[in-house]
């Protein structure tokens, strides 16, 4: 039997305020200029580490220029040139279908609405998440990544494994005035100290109220992500 939904609201409150104060400039630490560059920084981000993308997209973006060059570019060129990106190959066909789209269906414009971003290729509802935050000012969801989903089952605060169903329960916890900067401070404290294998759980604001650290959960913890 699932923890109560009051209890989960109390216990989401309860690790917003005390990450707030650990990570007061909690942020989004991906680099971009517009909204084209994030779009395709977010694509370029999965199961890659945001620095090793802001290496890579110092390079791209002074390249490229506009949605019709990505789109014409070949897929040799545009693979080569995100080769130290992990599944480079197929992200820089995802990258040139996406803009290809973006050029012949949206005028050049990256689209703002979750339907659109979604019948992107490549672009799921994680990646179109953030492209409506930082690129559109447009809330509509919480951004599950893979500490977001670390973090939420360790805290009690879902017990779904997968993201979109992590999400729906998030929505139904996390103030919606935090549905955008929740996600950055369980990025900030899984990589400061929640992380995947190895949790700091002695050094962690959250330890006296997560049931993981408790031993109240049956997550396995040295067993990482589901995903």
């Amino acid at each position: 039997m699932g923890t109560p939904r009051d209890s989960r609201q109390q216990q989401a409150t309860e690790v917003i305020d005390r990450l707030e104060a650990e990570y007061p400039d909690s942020t989004i630490s991906l680099r971009y200029s517009n909204r084209l560059e994030l779009l395709i920084a977010v694509i370029l981000s999965a199961q890659c580490t945001d620095e090793r993308v802001n290496t890579e997209t110092a390079h791209l973006f002074s390249k490229y220029d506009g949605a019709d060059e990505y789109a014409t570019v070949s897929q040799e060129e545009l693979a080569e040139d995100l080769n130290s990106i992990t599944y480079y190959n197929n992200k820089a066909g995802y990258i040139r279908e996406a803009c290809a789209k973006i050029r012949d269906d949206h005028d050049g414009e990256v689209p703002d609405t979750m339907a659109e971003l979604t019948d992107l290729p490549g672009v799921g509802r994680k990646t179109a998440n953030v492209v409506l935050q930082h690129a559109h000012d447009v809330v509509e969801g919480i951004v599950v990544d893979t500490h977001v989903q670390r973090l939420s089952r360790r805290l009690g605060l879902t017990e779904e494994e997968y993201p979109e169903p992590i999400e729906e329960d998030l929505m139904g916890v996390v103030p919606e005035g935090y549905w955008q900067g929740f996600t950055h401070l369980c990025i900030d404290h899984g990589r400061a100290v929640c992380s995947a294998r190895n949790p700091d759980c002695g050094e962690c604001v959250l330890a006296d109220v997560c049931p993981s650290e408790r031993g109240d959960s049956d997550i396995d913890l040295a067993s990482g992500e589901p995903w």
